[in-house]
């Protein structure tokens, strides 16, 4: 089969799975396997299970860096730009429909009581993330008071950028007490990220840009961190509310493909859709460059003990970082019993029906906010 069909065929898969897969990085991932290794035997099962490993070693969404992996391997860098910008490319429009939909109508009466469902079921859709997370995060007493620690920074108000960064060298400084032997070559694949840590600018169209730009490139762990990064870098600096993010989190839940396309919502509010396209460019660009840069010695990486630690402390950070967001989103929105009773419904429906699609839970939400309201 020549290339151009090769890229046809990745095409019609990847904006097909764009334009379905509901449920998350894992779902996503469970999709391309029976597409990609039961179906159309693009590749052994053992193969795929390396590229899943090799999503796991560097920042980004995972199931979005996987289409580039399989991209690559079918039809080399054109075929990782085209898998790639595929299944990012129905998510993407349809959150953008969404997001103009909120900035015209939003507000209005008739639609407020939906919304107003809507904010304590993603609460209980990111506690449900935050438990099953932590279980792989947390595996020794080391991780779990680092990530204690980091909890406390970032209720005290420490950014959570730093909060990560801080919690991967702690990590870093762990593995070399334990193991006594470090050295600046074994870290300089972290320290090249420092450049990306400058505070945000004023917001413009620039400044949306590299603000996602960096969220992108130090993305580890769950897609649920961007909604810590964003409560950092511009609920907090004072260029969106916080109701816009929680709105704007179940708009990720409730649309198909990659949960950062969150990001196309959030700057669609912050300026139109020039800011809409700004912030997907920039929460999306890092992983098409990781895959492309760092997958030739990702096998080498994934040997490495030292990466490896670094990795683990970021991780639990991470879960941490999102226990602070919820901590706050909680104190904003659970303000009468009607928020309560949606949240704890929420809740039970989570942890009982755990297969069911998050989706389900936002729109559950938003019917039982509006029917608490007519109380």
């Amino acid at each position: 089969m020549d290339r151009r069909a090769r890229l046809k065929e990745l095409t019609l898969l990847f904006l097909k799975l764009g334009t379905i897969a509901f449920g998350g990085p894992a779902a996503h991932i469970a999709m391309m396997e029976d597409e990609v290794v039961k179906k159309r035997k693009w590749m052994e099962r053992q193969h795929f299970l390396d590229l899943i490993g090799a999503t796991n070693l560097i920042p980004g969404p995972n199931s979005t860096e996987m289409t580039m992996h399989i991209g690559h391997e079918r039809a080399g860098f054109v075929g990782l730009l085209v898998a790639g910008a595929s299944f990012i490319l129905p998510a993407v429009l349809i959150t953008a429909v969404f997001a103009w939909l909120y900035q015209q109508y939003g507000q209005l009466p008739q639609v407020e009581p939906f919304i107003y469902g809507i904010k304590p079921a993603v609460i209980a859709i990111i506690v449900a993330a935050v438990y099953s997370l932590g279980q792989k995060a947390v595996k020794n007493l080391q991780l779990l008071l680092l990530g204690l620690l980091t909890l406390a920074a970032a209720l005290v108000g420490v950014n959570e950028i730093a909060a990560l960064l801080g919690a991967g060298f702690a990590g870093l400084l762990l593995y070399a007490i334990k193991n006594q032997r470090v050295t600046l070559k074994s870290i300089a694949p972290t320290l090249l990220l420092q450049p990306l840590y400058a505070d945000t600018l004023p917001i413009s169209l620039v400044s949306i840009f590299f603000t996602f730009l960096k969220i992108g490139a130090i993305l580890y762990g769950s897609g649920y961190v961007l909604f810590a990064f964003l409560d950092a870098e511009l609920v907090a600096k004072g260029f969106m509310e916080r109701r816009q993010l929680i709105d704007a989190i179940a708009v990720g839940q409730f649309t198909p493909g990659p949960v950062l396309s969150t990001a196309t919502f959030v700057g669609w509010q912050l300026d139109g859709w020039q800011g809409a396209g700004a912030a997907t460019a920039g929460i999306f660009l890092p992983s098409f460059f990781f895959v492309l840069v760092l997958n030739p010695i990702i096998p080498r990486l994934r040997k490495s003990k030292l990466f490896s630690a670094f990795l683990d402390a970021v991780n639990v950070a991470s879960v941490a970082v999102i226990v602070a967001v919820v901590i706050e989103m909680g104190k904003s929105t659970l303000t009468d019993w009607r928020t309560i009773v949606i949240v704890v419904a929420s809740l039970v429906v989570v942890f009982w029906l755990k297969k069911l699609n998050s989706a389900f839970i936002v729109i559950g939400g938003a019917l039982l906010g509006y029917l608490l309201s007519l109380i």
